[in-house]
């Protein structure tokens, strides 16, 4: 089942101004990964998830991080990542709540019609890879590893009420 998120929701880089979902997904559909960088949970799965991103890199969706901080914040707790990847900050959740989601860290694939096709919660590797699945097949990629050596075991993460 997809969840429909509505158009005019604000998603706002780290660097760069704020756009509505309906122009981040106007050409590409959306690859991103949510977390809360007041957790550490976030923090254990912020490595796999730029691994999982980078499968993607090439392929024709934009991916990103999406944190629930101030762009300063998350410029701090992204480091070295503002660098690589598109990344949002959510300081109000108003975005993970529109995805539908309960629990970071989480996987979502938001398609051109910014619907959320397929979302993983918690660093579930089962879970993530279903997401993986979804948009591999829609961008015509090739599957990810997930999990793969070196990332943490699974873990539920935390609600995103806060």
């Amino acid at each position: 089942m997809t969840t429909d998120v509505p158009a005019d929701v604000s998603l706002t880089p780290v660097t760069g101004s704020p756009r509505t979902i309906a122009e981040w997904t106007t050409t590409f559909h959306l690859a991103i990964v949510a977390l809360d960088p007041y957790t550490l949970e976030s923090s254990w799965a912020l490595e796999s998830a730029a691994r999982v991103l980078r499968h993607y890199a090439e392929a024709d969706v934009r991916i990103a991080f999406l944190c629930t901080c101030s762009v300063d914040e998350a410029r701090t707790f992204m480091g070295h990542f503002v660098d690589e990847f598109l990344v949002f900050a959510d300081p109000d959740r108003t975005a993970v709540k529109a995805f539908g989601l309960e629990t970071l860290p989480a996987f979502v694939h938001v398609n051109q019609h910014h619907q959320v096709e397929a979302a993983g919660e918690g660093w579930n590797p089962e879970a993530w890879r279903v997401v993986a699945e979804n948009l591999s097949d829609r961008m015509g990629w090739t599957l990810p590893t997930i999990p793969a050596n070196g990332d943490p075991s699974p873990f539920v993460g935390t609600p995103v009420a806060g």
